[in-house]
């Protein structure tokens, strides 16, 4: 049996190099290809803003500023766009701030001694005495207008029975006004102390021992408090005054048959009821100027379409 001959040797240029040497090739080609490393720095030793940047980027610092201008840019854009809104805003609150100022100085000034009561003044008094009312006020001098005591003032007026209602107007800075609307009398009742006049609602005015001049004697069944009464008196109050200065006597027993006595001739007026007494006033005026009470002895008017002199 023969042996294989040999391989033929390849040349040493073709031959591929040691394992070991094709290593360190490898590692020399992959050092030339790594960047360099840059060493950490020691904690505490360089401040991390201060740090130069890898590759030449912006630091912590840089961003830092950029960051705050940016926020300065923002800020001025907002104020910029909100400026209309901001001066309304402003306007308000100065308004707003104006109004509670005047409130606050107006109340303080009405509560204070700057405005108290000074001089109190009554109008409307004509059988009162304006003199006598005004010195029962006299307990308001001094009290600011705003405080004057409403119940007081009512305490002091009920004393004058002719006082039927009042109101108060304060006058700044010192003027305290009392209007006052007298009772009207209807006429004099006669009573075991005398002839006592008395308005429509039955008040007592005055009492004196002889029939008041000027005022009609009422003979009216079962008082002040009847019905009779109070018809009586809404006639009375109905007259004009050319007819009621003229009216000596009223006469009622019931609500439908008053009755009134004309001046020294004794002329009477049959009334009626006190309905549609307005009506019966005008047309009792013309029958009177027609034919005045001395050539009549009666004049009819409880029906105002048909008035009738007798």
């Amino acid at each position: 049996m023969k042996r294989p001959s040999p391989l033929p040797q390849q040349p040493e240029s073709v031959r591929p190099a040691p394992r070991v040497a094709r290593a360190a090739a490898r590692d020399d080609a992959t050092a030339e290809q790594t960047a360099p490393v840059t060493p950490l720095a020691r904690p505490g030793s360089v401040d991390a803003a201060e740090q130069p940047s890898v590759g030449g980027g912006a630091g912590l610092r840089d961003v830092w500023r950029a960051s705050r201008a940016r926020r300065r840019v923002m800020k001025a854009e907002v104020k910029r766009f909100t400026v209309r809104s901001r001066r309304r805003r402003n306007i308000w609150i100065g308004v707003g701030a104006a109004i509670l100022v005047t409130v606050v100085g107006t109340a303080g000034a009405a509560y204070s001694p700057l405005f108290a009561v000074e001089r109190i003044d009554v109008v409307g008094a004509s059988q009162l005495d304006a003199a006598a009312v005004t010195e029962a006020l006299n307990g308001q001098l001094g009290t600011p207008l705003a405080l004057v005591d409403d119940s007081a003032v009512k305490a002091a007026l009920v004393r004058f029975p002719l006082v039927e209602s009042y109101t108060l107007e304060a006058r700044p800075p010192h003027d305290l006004v009392v209007n006052v609307v007298e009772r009207t009398p209807i006429g004099a009742m006669q009573t075991a102390a005398g002839f006592t006049v008395v308005d429509a609602a039955g008040v007592a005015l005055s009492t004196t021992p002889d029939a008041p001049a000027g005022q009609p004697v009422l003979e009216i069944a079962e008082g002040t408090g009847s019905a009779a009464f109070h018809a009586a008196g809404r006639v009375v109050r109905a007259l004009p005054d050319a007819v009621r200065s003229q009216v000596t006597g009223v006469t009622a027993s019931t609500p439908d048959d008053v009755t009134l006595t004309l001046g020294a001739s004794g002329s009477k007026v049959v009334w009626g009821s006190a309905d549609r007494s307005a009506e019966k006033a005008v047309v009792l005026d013309r029958l009177m100027q027609k034919s005045p009470p001395d050539r009549a002895k009666e004049y009819d008017v409880t029906s105002p379409e048909a008035g009738v002199v007798r």
